[in-house]
């Protein structure tokens, strides 16, 4: 058996961008769900946060929990985060801790910063990847 992908709810269709935003592989250690870099967009891809890079970053992490929800797993299981941020916004880094935090509580992953002088479209200013996360079983 191979990938098999996923369209979660309340995330906008990406397969006209030519990517799936999860894809669950079997591996000889159980299935594991890789969700696909998220950005402040609604499901009919209207930006959430305007120039504000710690609300679209609550996007973000809203949009990678709906992500994981969608198999069963929940942001509580994500080991570390990669965060593309624009170089324009990297100063902003209290608010991003904060942000972080907000969601998090406490027990924030661990997560890595990457300064980038773009993304898709000009308007985002952060983008948030998940590590890989093991489920023990997911929706078919």
């Amino acid at each position: 058996m191979g990938r098999s992908l996923k369209a979660p709810a309340g995330l906008f269709d990406s397969r006209a961008f030519g990517f799936a935003q999860v894809a669950v592989v079997p591996t000889p250690f159980g299935k594991v769900a890789h969700v696909a870099g998220q950005v402040a967009w609604d499901a009919d891809r209207k930006l959430v946060g305007g120039d504000d890079v710690a609300l679209q970053l609550r996007k973000c992490l809203e949009n990678v929990a709906k992500a994981l929800g969608s198999v069963g797993a929940t942001l509580e299981q994500v080991g570390s985060l990669s965060l593309y941020i624009k170089q324009s916004h990297m100063h902003r880094g209290k608010a991003i801790g904060d942000a972080l935090k907000s969601v998090c509580g406490d027990n924030v992953p661990c997560s890595t910063w990457i300064g980038v002088t773009s993304l898709a479209i000009d308007e985002f200013l952060i983008e948030v990847e998940p590590s890989p996360v093991f489920i023990a079983g997911s929706p078919d």
